[in-house]
């Protein structure tokens, strides 16, 4: 089954020029002198849709007005589109600032469409838009739907769902709809007026070929594409081969962690993208732009490195908000800017038939990567097997972003490592053993209770001649010893015995 989710960003305009329009004093967008779009603030004072700036001021001295910019608005769409292909690959730009998204493959990914519209308000939310969002089972219906759902919110009615999973509710909704939703019909708006045609029901009554001669063939299409009569063909987004995303900031900030709004925009979309290319993120870079022209310097970059490649918005979002808790900025930011540096293909599910008790391996890096970004990677380490037989040597830490491949880790031990005893505890220093009636004492007398083991090397730098014992005290407890072995002969001939290390 196909269906289709219109979005449409009815007060893009105004939201790309103020992200507090509801709020602000008055803003008022401005094309070609005449107001295009208003807030609440605007609109309980009197403005109205037409109004010229003249009019504007003389109504509201203290409103904010803002020039139409095409180039930034389509910049803001284009933005939107990539985040929302997170929940589909076939999402395509249609007219008026609205998007269409054919997500009847995603339903039950995303739990239902209940489920789905209610994350896609979600991220527009983040995103900083609102817009009304619609679902049918054709594009044009769901484009009617979201347009007349917009329509009622910029006349201050409020936000109008408009949801028909089923052909026989469709039909009955798009007939209750104006006929000036469909942009064919607007030229004629006075012809049908005449005739008493306000709603698509009575369009579809009218004789099609006088309406076909008086309106043309375009009007007739966008009618049967709405009620499924004909098929619709549409140019999809296509993502970019690299990700590269940009934010101007309405505001200069001097708090980085005032930043994570902003950051989670780009977030938003590079998930969409890494979605879409079926790719995850290894390691991404956050740039902080500052003032440009005379006082200029460059950005101050942020690079988060992964233990494991991601595509979860919610995860990068947790590790930039550790970082940016800490980011201390040499100067006000106007700006960011995100870049996936190293990415790869995404890894597919495990193909477990159990779930791997404690969690997936994908939670424990992600745990990492969370103490990282919070202590610091010269606080969060992880062991580095040497080939080396002496236990000082043997081992060495390393930070736990440093990919270690097992292969390689396992070619660093000593052939015959594996099958020799070693301690779960080894002491950063070997402790010196007292001697009571010629045994090593430790609170209690030790028992040998193994042969030795004779540790010889290290010729090259500080040699060691050494030999091992697994020993035993009174209260069971196992301890790792070992003995100076004598070079030579002399009066204190006695052999030293020392503490190592401690069996779990």
């Amino acid at each position: 089954m196909r269906l289709w989710i219109g979005l449409s960003l009815s007060q893009l305009p105004l939201e790309v020029f103020s992200p507090n329009w509801c709020s602000d004093p008055g803003s008022v967008v401005l094309e070609q002198e005449r107001v295009l779009a208003l807030s609440p603030v605007a609109r309980a004072a009197g403005i109205g849709r037409g109004m010229r700036r003249g009019g504007v001021l003389m109504l509201l001295p203290e409103a904010r007005l803002y020039e139409r910019d095409p180039a930034r608005e389509a910049e803001a769409l284009d933005a939107v589109a990539l985040a929302m292909l997170q929940y589909t690959p076939q999402v395509a730009l249609a007219e008026e600032a609205t998007l269409l998204m054919d997500i009847g493959a995603s339903l039950r990914l995303f739990g239902g469409i209940r489920a789905l519209c209610a994350r896609v308000r979600a991220s527009l939310r983040a995103l900083g838009f609102s817009a009304a969002v619609s679902c049918a089972p054709t594009a044009r219906a769901a484009w009617l739907l979201a347009r007349y759902g917009g329509h009622q919110q910029g006349q201050g009615g409020g936000r109008v769902p408009g949801r028909s999973l089923r052909m026989a509710s469709l039909e009955r909704r798009l007939d209750r709809l104006p006929v000036g939703l469909l942009p064919p019909a607007r030229l004629y708006a006075a012809w049908f007026e005449g005739l008493g045609c306000e709603r698509l029901g009575e369009l579809r009554r009218l004789p099609r070929p006088g309406l076909q001669r008086r309106c043309g063939r375009e009007l007739l299409d966008m009618l049967d594409a709405a009620y499924g009569l004909c098929p619709e063909l549409f140019d999809w987004v296509a993502p970019p081969e690299s990700f590269r995303a940009r934010l101007e900031l309405f505001h200069r900030i001097e708090q980085a962690d005032l930043l994570l709004a902003g950051a989670g925009h780009l977030v938003l979309q590079l998930v969409g993208w890494l979605c879409a290319r079926q790719l995850a993120v290894e390691r991404i870079t956050l740039l902080m732009e500052h003032e440009r022209g005379r006082v200029a310097m460059p950005p101050t970059p942020l690079e988060i490195a992964l233990a494991e490649p991601t595509w979860r918005d919610e995860h990068l979002m947790r590790l930039l908000r550790e970082r940016l808790a800490k980011q201390e900025l040499p100067a006000p930011v106007i700006g960011l800017a995100l870049e996936a540096l190293q990415v790869r293909a995404m890894a597919p599910p495990t193909e477990s038939l159990f779930p791997e008790p404690g969690g997936t391996e994908e939670d424990r890096m992600r745990m990492l990567e969370l103490l990282v970004a919070r202590l610091g990677p010269e606080n969060v380490l992880q062991a580095l097997p040497q080939a080396d037989y002496r236990p000082e040597v043997a081992n060495e830490w390393v930070p736990v972003q440093q990919k270690v491949r097992p292969a390689e880790r396992a070619a660093r031990l000593p052939v015959d490592v594996a099958s020799l005893p070693r301690p779960s505890w080894l002491l950063a220093k070997p402790i010196a053993l007292l001697m009571r009636n010629h045994r090593p004492f430790y609170g209690s007398p030790l028992k040998v209770a193994s042969t030795p083991e004779r540790i010889e090397a290290g010729w090259w730098s500080e040699t060691q001649t050494r030999d091992y014992f697994i020993a035993e005290g009174q209260d069971h407890t196992l301890y790792w010893i070992y003995r100076e072995r004598i070079v030579g002969s002399g009066v204190d001939a006695e052999p030293r015995w020392y503490l190592h290390g401690l069996f779990g």
